[in-house]
């Protein structure tokens, strides 16, 4: 079994160093681990099949058909306009501007790479014309983007509450004090950033009206979070039938209120949806398989073991661990880090007292911060292309973010009740 575990593990290291797709490299490495232990080859279809026969599992592709429809049918437009009546004036307001948008339109869509697409589509070019650099440009959307699997719904916390068999209502609640955090220092960072480089506001006035005016415009984009979310904590449906309400009301929305969505359009929306909805569950599916082969290795006793003999005081293991999270997620991909990871890990943190859904925030926003970071930033691949700028230069400008992320991931690390606050308020 050691030889098995050993070599299961290196496959993968090899896999990823070899460029091969990250969910091949944990199929081919799950394929390895099963012919050296001499286990039958058919379990990895048949976990792979299991991880995604599950009804939780149906909200992934849902969410993001919703993300989809309420960005092409003008949602994210309207939620723009709203956030810049109410700050455009300050100074780098139109960057506070982008934050704000996000983290709107985070309570949408549930991805942020889509939330870098909607919102970073509408807000860079802005910026640019407005004097902004564009490599800061690029570096707010893609930072700000992040917020759109933190504040809920939010697909990576679906994987995890089904991975760690976790609540996934409370994981949502939990979101909530993790993404004020992200989008105060956030803004902090874009405002001495902008301070310092002369990035000037627009100079008008909020005025009562214009303000009104813009969030009565908005109102429709505004109604969907209070509708999905207040949907699932009022115990009117699940996260799963709410993530049908956000495609059936974005649809509406789009099409017969805001008339900004044509019936030609929806093709364009349902192919893209797919085609991001199956390299998500080919990912769930063969990191599954593995998570189950890892268990079977007992791999998880092991590392629990070794992290308790380096210490056994929590917040030590949680360094440790969130340390091991941001040098994963520079080279893969987010769900994967997830479904691989939770199990190893989660029995080590809630021996030691860990509450699991504030292990689950740790995890994601660990997680979401390697969607910052090169090879592998997928925020980053998407600003790259809104700005037509290399994936370099976005990098670079990214860095004061970035540390800004790491600096609010370790409060949300230490203070546990930036997370749990209101799960245990509302008893989850």
């Amino acid at each position: 079994m050691t030889t098995a575990a050993i070599a299961l593990g290196v496959s993968l290291i090899i896999f990823l160093f070899m460029g091969v797709p990250i969910a091949f490299s944990i199929g081919a490495a799950t394929i390895v681990g099963l012919w050296i232990g001499d286990i039958p080859l058919a379990l990895l279809g048949q976990q792979a099949f299991t991880s995604l026969d599950s009804f939780p599992s149906m909200a992934v592709p849902f969410f993001i058909l919703a993300g989809a429809l309420m960005e092409t049918g003008g949602l994210s437009r309207r939620i723009v306009n709203a956030a810049q009546s109410l700050l455009g004036h300050v100074t780098g307001g139109l960057a506070i501007v982008t934050i704000l948008a996000s983290a709107f339109f985070a309570a949408i869509s549930g991805s942020s790479p889509a939330t870098v697409a909607a919102i970073g589509s509408i807000m860079v070019p802005s910026m640019v014309k407005r004097g902004y650099h564009k490599d800061f440009s690029a570096a707010v959307a893609a930072s700000g983007g992040g917020l759109g699997i933190i504040i809920p719904p939010s697909i990576p916390m679906i994987i995890y509450g089904i991975s760690a068999n976790v609540s996934i209502g409370g994981m949502f609640m939990a979101g909530f004090g993790p993404g004020f955090v992200i989008v105060t220092i956030l803004s902090l960072t874009v405002y001495f950033m902008a301070k310092k480089r002369g990035y000037s506001g627009s100079g008008e006035k909020p005025s009562f009206m214009k303000v009104a005016r813009a969030f009565w415009d908005a109102k429709w984009a505004l109604l969907s979070p209070v509708l999905i979310l207040g949907g699932i904590y009022g115990g009117i449906f699940t996260p799963t039938e709410s993530a049908v309400v956000a495609v059936v009301y974005g649809l509406f929305v789009g099409i017969f209120v805001y008339k900004e969505m044509k019936w030609k359009d929806l093709p364009k929306a349902l192919i893209s949806s797919a085609i991001m909805t199956g390299s998500v569950l080919i990912i769930m599916s063969t990191a599954t398989a593995f998570g189950q082969i890892i268990a079977m290795y007992q791999i998880p006793n092991m590392i629990a073991e070794a992290i308790i003999s380096i210490s056994q005081n929590k917040y030590v293991v949680l360094s440790l661990i969130t340390v091991f999270i941001l040098i994963v997620g520079t080279f893969m991909e987010t769900l994967s880090i997830i479904i691989i990871l939770a199990p190893l890990f989660l029995p080590v943190v809630t021996s030691l007292g860990v509450d699991p859904i504030h292990f689950g925030l740790i995890m994601v926003v660990g997680a979401e911060i390697g969607m910052l970071t090169p090879p592998l930033g997928v925020n980053l691949f998407v600003a790259s292309g809104i700005s037509k700028l290399s994936l370099e230069t976005i990098a670079k400008a990214t860095i004061p973010f970035l540390l800004a992320m790491i600096l609010a991931l370790a409060i949300i690390t230490f203070v546990p009740s930036v997370s749990l606050f209101l799960p245990r308020l509302f008893g989850f």
